[in-house]
């Protein structure tokens, strides 16, 4: 039986009247034969959450996840469910039919929410993209659309053009990289802050600030990095395959970071960047 979700996980306000479940599980970079596993442990776990996109190449097997969750309760509509349009399908039409492969590949009959993976600004299709998104969103098949990767000039050229602001976007975030201008940018303009890389790509997980603060909680490392994120106020989607460090991941909100702690954290920032950089990134492949 799976567990119920953990009714200590905030959820997020959107600026569409939805609410996103802080913590889910990001499935990038997860082979398919694992997916399906992992998002049935996240399940398990009390994720309601699940993060994917067209590029990741795993969609199917987190369809069947959700499928399979059905035979423990757990109904399509308690799962906030994410995918990303690919770089190669943007432009008005051929977004709309990416949107239908990628429902057909999850198997369900609506998302929560749709974001353009990147920019691509050397493209210059992502407005007319955005607005195959609101014609997605007025017919009922998507409930809340948003951007990955925009910087604070796509976003402006995206909201004069659209008139829409997006509800998140979702960007490279981690203590070596927070993003402070453009999570403020976000907060004037009513944008949801997501996190992807949060732990830094595994970077930071013995980094002895983080270590340090960590064992003074009697947690682990993992678990203090999402907490600085929940803290901020960041919706964060660490990843894994292994049950455990699944389950453990999920499992921070019976402590708390102090403002030394969260001080401490910040004090890594350098700058560095995992990622590639979305104003030069332009790859379609």
């Amino acid at each position: 039986m799976a567990s119920p979700p953990n009714p200590a996980v905030p959820s997020i306000s959107l600026n569409d009247g939805n609410s996103v479940p802080a913590i889910g599980l990001g499935v990038w970079q997860t082979p398919a034969g694992d997916t399906e596993r992992a998002v049935s442990a996240a399940l398990d776990a009390g994720y309601r959450h699940v993060d994917t996109a067209a590029a990741y190449g795993n969609e199917t097997e987190v369809g069947l996840a959700l499928a399979g969750a059905a035979s423990s309760g757990i109904t399509r509509d308690d799962v906030f469910v994410v995918t990303k349009l690919w770089n190669s399908e943007q432009g008005y039409d051929k977004t709309l039919r990416a949107f239908d492969e990628s429902l057909d590949k999850l198997g369900v009959d609506y998302l929560d929410l749709y974001l353009v993976h990147w920019p691509m600004p050397m493209v210059n299709a992502y407005v007319d993209t955005f607005r195959a998104f609101a014609h997605l969103r007025e017919r009922g098949r998507v409930r809340s659309i948003g951007v990955s990767n925009f910087e604070s000039e796509h976003l402006k050229i995206l909201i004069d053009e659209t008139g829409i602001v997006p509800a998140v976007n979702q960007i490279e975030l981690h203590p070596l990289l927070p993003q402070a201008e453009l999570r403020e940018l976000h907060a004037t303009l009513g944008i949801a802050t997501e996190a992807w890389s949060p732990l830094g790509q595994g970077s930071l997980l013995e980094q002895a600030t983080v270590v340090g603060i960590a064992e003074a909680h009697g947690k682990t490392p993992a678990q203090v990095l999402i907490r600085w994120h929940v803290q901020l106020g960041n919706i964060v989607i660490p990843k894994s395959v292994n049950p455990a460090r699944i389950a453990s991941n999920f499992d921070v909100f019976d402590f708390e970071l102090s403002e030394q702690d969260m001080t401490s954290i910040a004090s890594l920032e350098d700058g560095t960047r995992l990622g590639p950089d979305p104003r030069t990134f332009n790859f379609t492949g």
